[in-house]
C-alpha cells in the first residue's frame, strides 16, 4: 500500500508546478561569504557547554553493568557488594525499573521518533548482544558509580547466537523495503547482458564495521519535576525525536518533556538514533528523584551505541569495446540484528549515477545477535560509492580508457531508475574543473609506472554522490522595538556551522545587518525542526525560515499601512523589498520604512510570525542529488606497504554555496573520515562471541594529522532552480567517493586491486 502511495505522490508531483522561484537565490548578499563561525569563540574559549558539562544541585552520576555474552539470559544479579561501595545510592536492575514500553523503531514516513532498536530498555532479564546494560549503578560521585559497578556479580544461562557474518551471509533474505524504496530493481536483463557483453568486470567488495566515534561521548542528564515533567541535556541530533520518543516510553505528554541539546561534539548519525543511555538516565532520575547525569564512557559508547554494519557487494559491469554499458548489476548484503531491522542502503548510488542498456540492484540483510547497527555519515552511499566506483576504474582498465573519459560516456540524461528529469546535475563540470587544478592530464595509466626511491606513487579518482533531502520544518522570526532580529527552531549545532549559516541567510532575507539577528536552537520547545541528519537540515530551516519572514513582512506591512501618511499605504507584498532594515518599493527604492519605525508608529515592542515550510514535493518529481569528483595520489611503500595520501582535491556540484569557508571545513571533514574509512578504520569482532575486541581510540584507529594532506576544495557553485536558495546539504557528500579514489590511486600505484577495506599492509605485500 505504502508504495502504491508513493507512486500515485510521485506522478502527481509531476504536473505539479514549480514553488515560486526564491529571490533571493541569484542574491550575493551575506550568504556566499566565508565568514567565521559565529560560534567558533565560545568553543574554543570553553564557553560552549556540551551534554555532560551542565552541573545541576544534588546530582549524581551512573554507570553500567556490560553483558559478557550475546544472547541468552541473566540467571542471577548480585548487587550486595556494589550496594555496600561507599557513595552508592542504588544499583538498578530489570527488577527495579517503572514499566516502560519499547521505543519506536524510526518511521520514515513520519519522522517523529526515531529509536535505531525496538528493544524494551531493562524490563526483562533477556541479553541480546555483547555489551548490553543489564545494570546500573547510581552513586554520589562519577568514579565511585565506576568502583562499584565492577562490583556487580552475573551469572547468565548462554543460548547459541549469530554473530558471524560469514557463517551466515547465506540465509540473508531480501527486506521488505529500504528506507521506503524498493529493495530489487530490474531493468531488461542485466544477467544475459553481462555474460554477451565484449568486456567485464565482477568482483565482490567488502568493508567492515566502523564507529562514529564522535569527539564528545554520548551523554545525558536527566531530571524531573514532579511526576510528570521531565528536563533532558542530551548528546542529541533531533531534540523533537528524542522528546517525542521519551513521552512514547514513559507515557507522557510530549508537551511535558523538554529536552535540550545547543552543542553538540560531532555526531554523523551516531547521535539521531534514540539509544538506551537516554533511557536509563531518565529512568534513574525518576527512581532516586535526584538529577542524574549519565556519560558514556568510550568503551561504553562502543557497547551500546551502534555504527555502521558490516557489508559485502558484488558489482558486475557488461560494456562494448568503445565504452558503452550494456549491463549493471550492484546486489549487496549487510547485517542488522531483528530489533534494529535497518537494512543500509548501499544500492543507492547505482540506481541513479550511470546510464545502462540493463540494471538489476538488490539488496539482503542478515539477522545478527550484535548492538543495532545505525546510520553513519552518507549511510549507504560511503559504502555503495567504494563499490561501484572501484567497478568502475576496473572497467576502465580493461577497456583501456580513461576512468574520466568513461563516466562522460556513461552521463544519464534522466535518472536511469525514475526517469525523473535532474533538478540539477553539473557532474561532468565538477570533473573538468577538478581534472584541470589536479593536473590528471600528466597520470601515467600504467601501474607502477611512477617510483620515487622506495615509494610508488599512484592516482585515482571516484564519483562522489549524496541525494538531495529537504523535510517540513517550522520556524519563528522576531523583530524588536530596537531592530534587532531573532530566530528560533529546534535546530542542532553539531559543529557543521549551522548557526553562521543561518544567521547569514536570515540577514539578507530581512535586510539588516549581520550583527542585528540573533540565533537560537537546541531546544524541543522552540519550533519544529528536522534533525541534524540526512544532509537536510540546512535547507529545511531555510525555506522554513523563508516562510516565517513572508508571514512577518506581511504582518508589517499591514501595520505599516495603518498609517494614511506611509510611503506604503497601497504596496502590495510583492511590491516591497527588505532591505536598510525595512521594508522599501522595489520600484522605489527611497520609498519605506525600517522596522524601528513601524513598530514604534504602530506602538508595538515587537512582532513575531512563525513559518511552516511546504512538503517536499520537488524531491518527488525530480531527480536531486550533490554530486562530486574526488582526485587522489597515494605514495604506497614498495617494502613495506605503507600507503600515504600525498594529494586530494574534491571538485563539488552541490548548489549554492552558502558559506564557502564552513562548507570546505564539513567537505575537509567528510574527505578525512573516508580516508580513515579506507586505511585505518575497523571495529574487531570477535566471531564466536560477538564482542567487540578494540573499544577504545588506542584502537579503533581514527586518521591523525600526519595522515592526511592538505585538501584543495574547489565548488561549481551553481544553484539548483529548485532547492530553497539553490543550496544542497554538503554534510555527507565529503565522504562518499574517497574510499574507492583511495583504492584505484593504490592500484595505480601499485598494480595491485584491493577490494576489503581497510587497505592494510598485509593486503599490499
Amino acid at each position: 500500500m505504502m508504495s502504491i502511495l508513493m507512486t500515485l505522490v510521485q506522478t502527481a508531483a509531476r504536473f505539479m508546478p514549480d514553488a515560486k522561484r526564491d529571490p533571493l537565490i541569484d542574491s550575493h548578499g551575506y550568504v556566499g561569504k566565508p565568514l567565521d563561525r559565529v560560534d567558533g569563540h565560545l568553543k574554543v574559549t570553553g564557553g560552549a557547554r556540551f551534554a555532560a558539562e551542565y552541573a545541576l544541585d544534588d546530582m549524581v552520576y551512573a554507570e553500567p553493568v556490560f553483558s559478557t555474552i550475546s544472547k541468552g539470559k541473566v540467571r542471577r544479579l548480585d548487587t550486595s557488594v556494589a550496594k555496600r561501595c561507599p557513595g552508592v545510592i542504588a544499583v538498578l536492575t530489570p527488577h527495579d525499573m517503572p514499566r516502560l514500553k519499547a521505543p519506536t523503531l524510526v518511521d520514515f514516513s513520519k519522522l517523529d521518533k526515531i529509536a535505531a532498536s525496538n528493544l524494551p530498555v531493562f524490563q526483562d532479564d533477556r541479553v541480546y548482544w555483547n555489551g548490553q546494560a543489564v545494570a546500573l549503578v547510581v552513586a554520589e560521585t562519577h568514579e565511585q558509580a565506576q568502583e562499584a559497578a565492577t562490583k556487580v556479580h552475573v551469572e547468565y544461562d548462554i543460548e547459541d547466537s549469530n554473530v558471524s557474518f560469514d557463517a551466515n551471509k547465506a540465509r540473508a533474505t531480501m527486506p521488505k523495503d529500504v528506507l521506503g524504496e524498493p529493495p530489487e530493481i530490474k531493468i531488461g536483463d542485466a544477467e544475459k547482458n553481462l555474460a554477451a557483453a565484449p568486456v567485464r568486470v565482477d568482483a565482490v567488495y567488502r568493508s567492515p564495521y566502523y564507529s562514529h566515534s564522535a569527539i564528545e561521548p554520548h551523554a545525558t542528564i536527566a531530571v524531573w519535576e514532579g511526576d510528570d515533567k521531565i528536563t533532558v541535556f542530551d548528546s542529541t541530533q533531533f531534540v523533537e525525536g528524542y522528546r517525542n520518543s521519551l513521552a512514547h516510553v514513559f507515557g507522557i505528554k510530549p508537551e511535558n518533556i523538554r529536552v535540550l541539546a545547543p552543542f553538540v561534539g560531532g555526531g554523523f548519525g551516531g547521535k539521531a538514533g534514540f539509544w538506551w543511555n537516554t533511557v536509563l538516565a531518565v529512568a534513574a532520575a525518576k527512581i532516586v528523584k535526584r538529577p542524574v547525569k549519565f556519560a558514556l564512557s568510550r568503551e561504553g559508547v562502543f557497547r551500546i551505541v551502534g555504527g555502521r554494519t558490516i557489508a559485502e557487494q558484488r558489482v558486475a559491469i557488461g560494456a562494448t569495446v568503445d565504452g558503452h554499458v550494456q549491463s549493471l548489476i550492484h546486489t549487496g548484503v549487510t547485517a542488522t540484528p531483528s530489533h534494529a531491522r535497518y537494512a543500509e542502503q548501499c544500492t543507492f548510488p547505482t540506481r541513479h549515477l550511470y546510464a545502462t542498456d540493463a540494471l538489476h540492484i538488490a539488496q539482503y540483510v542478515v539477522d545478527l545477535d550484535m548492538v543495532a547497527n545505525t546510520w553513519m555519515r552518507a549511510p549507504g552511499e560511503s559504502i555503495g560509492t567504494f563499490a561501484v566506483e572501484s567497478a568502475l576504474d576496473e572497467l576502465a582498465v580493461e577497456l583501456r580508457m580513461d576512468p574520466i573519459d568513461l563516466r562522460r560516456n556513461v552521463e544519464p540524461k534522466r535518472d536511469p531508475t525514475k526517469d525523473n528529469e535532474f533538478s540539477s546535475r553539473h557532474l561532468l563540470e565538477a570533473y573538468e574543473r577538478g581534472a584541470a587544478k589536479f593536473g590528471w592530464a600528466a597520470r601515467n595509466p600504467q601501474p607502477r609506472s611512477q617510483r620515487d626511491g622506495s615509494w610508488l606513487i599512484g592516482q585515482g579518482v571516484a564519483t562522489a554522490y549524496y541525494p538531495v533531502l529537504r523535510l517540513p520544518g517550522a520556524a519563528r522570526v522576531r523583530v524588536n522595538a530596537d531592530g534587532i532580529a531573532t530566530i528560533h527552531t529546534a535546530a542542532n549545532e553539531m559543529g557543521m556551522g549551522v548557526a553562521t549559516s543561518q544567521l547569514q541567510h536570515a540577514a539578507d532575507r530581512l535586510g539588516v545587518p549581520l550583527q542585528c539577528i540573533e540565533f537560537n536552537y537546541g531546544d524541543s520547545e522552540m519550533p519544529s525542526s528536522p534533525m541534524a541528519g540526512g544532509s537536510c537540515q540546512t535547507v529545511s530551516i531555510v525555506a522554513s525560515v523563508r516562510a516565517a519572514v513572508e508571514k512577518l513582512h506581511r504582518e508589517l506591512l499591514k501595520l505599516e499601512q495603518q498609517d494614511p501618511a506611509s510611503p506604503l499605504k497601497r504596496a502590495k507584498y510583492d511590491d516591497i523589498v527588505a532591505r536598510d532594515r525595512g521594508l522599501f518599493l522595489a520600484s522605489e527604492p527611497s520609498r519605506g520604512a525600517t522596522y524601528v519605525d513601524i513598530l514604534r508608529r504602530a506602538g508595538k515592542q515587537h512582532v513575531e510570525a512563525e513559518g511552516t515550510s511546504a512538503m517536499p514535493m520537488e524531491m518527488m518529481k525530480y531527480s536531486m542529488a550533490s554530486y562530486g569528483a574526488q582526485f587522489c595520489e597515494v605514495r604506497v611503500n614498495d617494502i613495506t606497504g605503507e600507503v600515504r595520501i600525498a594529494r586530494w582535491l574534491g571538485s563539488f556540484d552541490c548548489g549554492t554555496v552558502l558559506n564557502p569557508k564552513t562548507a570546505m571545513s564539513q567537505l575537509r571533514g567528510g574527505i578525512i573520515m573516508g580516508i580513515g574509512m579506507a586505511l585505518t578504520e575497523e571495529v574487531l569482532v570477535d566471531d564466536r562471541s560477538g564482542r567487540i575486541m578494540n573499544a577504545s581510540l588506542a584502537e579503533y584507529h581514527v586518521p591523525v594529522n600526519l595522515d592526511v594532506p592538505h585538501i584543495d576544495i574547489l565548488f561549481n557553485d551553481i544553484p539548483d532552480p529548485h532547492t530553497p536558495l539553490g543550496a544542497h546539504g554538503i554534510g555527507e557528500i565529503g565522504i562518499t567517493g574517497v574510499a574507492a579514489a583511495i583504492a584505484n590511486a593504490v592500484y595505480n600505484a601499485t598494480g595491485k586491486r584491493i577490494r576489503s577495506l581497510p587497505i592494510t599492509l598485509d593486503k599490499l605485500l
